[in-house]
């Protein structure tokens, strides 16, 4: 990223394989970004409990007197911002996988009081299965104590509330963001990109005014869930309404499917990155 390089590493004693991200100290100062380090730092700590298998978590962290370093579990079946440009739009039923398990790394963040605030195909990460992990935490916000109300995110990602200066939000903004991804993987943009439009203040402004549109080719179900997502009122969201994750993961698009399942990763991924 902007502070640094990542590299593929070796455990000398037990073999194992992991990717080292080491940011550069004179770097970080250079640009301000010790908040930012820090954060990732923080982010990482808290959600690297409990052992989730769909975040990219840390397991040691470390500094030299020139860079900052952590250890993060190794990746390398590139991310769905490539996938999707290679392999074209998903079926609902492949995004359906990819959604399951991503659900879960944001139910896993939300139970540790953390909003993650970057989601986008490209922060979603396959292993050498197919797998998906969400990575880079670096915007991630703990909200326990206060909540947030920072404009911060990627445009197109972003939910109303954030978009609106000095509104407090909270894992509300991450539900959102979901539904503008899923919406990417099956016609390859965000809904509020329009005509591939690179001004990001008409995305933000149809963020904040357009009702989607959703093709007459989706299903009911996946209709319904995307309306859900999409909710600009926070109140009506679902995923916003008491029950966090649980709403998103009862929801009809979702029938059938077994969450210790999909847990346990023994749904077969779509797509298998190849070696």
């Amino acid at each position: 990223g902007g502070f640094g390089e990542v590299y593929g590493c070796r455990k000398a004693d037990t073999g194992k394989m992991y990717a080292m991200k080491c940011l550069d100290k004179k770097r970080i100062k250079m640009k301000q970004g010790e908040t930012l380090a820090l954060n990732e730092r923080i982010m990482l700590s808290l959600v690297s409990t409990g052992d989730c298998p769909f975040i990219v978590c840390m397991t040691y962290a470390f500094h030299t007197p020139d860079k900052l370093c952590f250890i993060l579990d190794l990746m390398n079946g590139g991310d769905l911002h490539y996938h999707l440009s290679q392999h074209g739009v998903f079926s609902e039923k492949e995004m359906r996988f990819y959604a399951a398990e991503i659900i879960l790394g944001l139910e896993h963040m939300h139970n540790r009081f953390v909003v993650y605030r970057d989601l986008k195909p490209a922060n979603i990460l396959l292993d050498e299965h197919g797998h998906v992990r969400i990575s880079d935490l670096g915007l991630a916000c703990d909200f326990s104590k206060k909540k947030p109300h920072a404009s911060v995110g990627t445009h197109g990602y972003m939910a109303p509330e954030v978009l609106q200066k000095g509104t407090a939000y909270d894992s509300s903004a991450d539900w959102f963001s979901l539904g503008c991804m899923l919406f990417k993987l099956l016609r390859g943009h965000s809904p509020f990109r329009q005509h591939k439009t690179k001004d990001k203040h008409e995305i933000d402004r149809m963020t904040l005014t357009m009702n989607v549109e959703l093709p007459d080719s989706f299903s009911s179900e996946l209709k319904s869930l995307l309306e859900g997502l999409l909710q600009r009122d926070v109140a009506k969201r679902l995923g916003c309404q008491g029950q966090g994750a649980s709403e998103v993961k009862d929801h009809l698009f979702f029938k059938g499917i077994d969450w210790q399942q999909v847990y346990l990763q023994k749904y077969s991924p779509p797509l298998i990155p190849p070696q």
